[in-house]
């Protein structure tokens, strides 16, 4: 079992992540003392998420604590700031879960679309480049 599971979130977008953040919580269960991370990743500018990255921060510790309310597991945070997410998104989150020593990342994705023919999604490029395993639920 994985001793150190890792979960992007997107805090604009918190009701796409429920069925990933339910998946990790279930596996986080089954191992012995399986440590479980919530990362956020967010520039230095206004966001949807957040005005600022210590609003941010902020924000993402009281969705932890939700999602440990509601999976019945300790939950841990890690907040990043990138200057341009948009394009180093996949690579940040695989920098980090190898900085974690992490072993698994459950990672919400949506359903394909025409572009993500064109362009990978960040869950598709997570997959394909992580040194772990990934888990991506849709």
């Amino acid at each position: 079992m994985a001793q150190s599971i890792l979960i992007p979130v997107d805090l604009a977008h918190k009701d796409a992540l429920s069925k990933a953040v339910s998946v990790a919580g279930e596996l986080a269960k089954l191992g012995v003392d399986t440590k479980l991370t919530l990362i956020g990743v967010t520039s230095s500018a206004v966001t949807e998420a957040a005005h600022n990255p210590a609003e941010f921060e902020k924000n993402l510790d009281a969705y932890a604590r939700d999602v440990a309310q509601e999976i019945g597991h300790p939950v841990e945070t890690r907040s990043m700031i990138d200057n341009d997410v948009a394009v180093d998104l996949g690579n940040v989150l695989i920098k980090a879960a190898e900085d974690m020593g992490v072993d698994l990342i459950v990672m919400a994705s949506h359903i394909p679309g025409f572009l993500d023919h064109i362009f990978s999604s960040n869950a598709g490029y997570v997959a394909s480049h992580a040194k772990c395993s990934v888990y991506v639920v849709r």
